[in-house]
């Protein structure tokens, strides 16, 4: 997210749901959630772009992995269904986001256009508690993390206990992609997280908006940065999805690894 984009999700213990709110300016429309405090966006004349330069990097998992009919996403955080929304259009994957307030998927239902095909399936359930359940273990090629309330003051899931079972529910080789504030106090404990729970193998993306930072943790063994099936990968992605692909393969070969 820029500075306060992030999807709403509480821990079981919180107050009562957020109301969401909407606000439109130059064809896109925000989400809110009782805060000025942008949760997601969408172009109204393209719904499946990717209006926040967070959510594309949100995407980078895909320089690395190529989802399959047979393979299962999962996203933690509905916001304005961006997420859900790109990965519908431009895989063949099975789809399940994770969204615990009942009123952002209505209100999703209502304005922002939510797609519901039969690969497609909505959870009303708690992240942290999701990704717990024991059923889940290594069943999802990527795992895309954006777990903020409206007030946005970092993750609402960020202990360590969190990042073990995002590891688990990964299948061998997936991938996750997590959104992060470098300048909030969040940050390091996030990172400290990630990194035990994926044995270091963590790259970075370079920060953008206003602080966001997009890391991506892999259960397995880091990828080749120098290969040229990856800058074919980039390329194609590029070409393909309009992703900058390949100025996030330059970042990540030059300074990605989290130390």
């Amino acid at each position: 997210m820029a500075r306060g984009h992030g999807h709403g999700q509480r821990p079981a213990r919180a107050q009562a749901l957020e109301a969401p709110t909407l606000s439109e300016q130059d064809g896109v429309r925000y989400l809110h959630l009782g805060t000025e405090w942008v949760q997601g966006a969408m172009r109204l004349s393209r719904p499946s772009e990717l209006v926040l330069g967070y959510t594309r990097q949100m995407m980078a998992w895909l320089l690395f992995v190529r989802p399959g009919q047979r393979d299962t996403l999962a996203i933690l955080g509905l916001g304005a269904g961006a997420l859900l929304r790109f990965c519908l259009r431009h895989t063949r994957s099975q789809v399940v986001t994770v969204e615990h307030n009942e009123r952002v998927v209505a209100f999703c239902r209502s304005y922002f256009r939510l797609p519901e095909p039969e690969r497609a399936r909505i959870d009303l359930a708690d992240a942290r508690v999701w990704v717990a359940e024991p059923q889940r273990a290594g069943r999802y090629k990527a795992l895309m993390v954006d777990v903020y309330d409206g007030q946005a003051q970092g993750p609402v899931c960020d202990d360590p206990a969190f990042y073990r079972d995002c590891h688990r529910v990964l299948e061998e080789g997936g991938v996750m992609a997590v959104n992060l504030f470098s300048r909030h106090p969040s940050w390091s404990p996030n990172v400290r997280g990630i990194r035990a729970a994926f044995k270091g193998l963590v790259l970075r993306l370079p920060e953008i908006d206003e602080g966001n930072v997009v890391l991506l943790a892999f259960k397995g063994t880091l990828p080749d940065l120098h290969g040229s099936d990856t800058l074919a990968r980039a390329q194609w992605l590029e070409a393909r999805l309009g992703l900058p692909a390949v100025q996030w393969l330059h970042a990540l070969q030059q300074e990605g690894l989290v130390v």
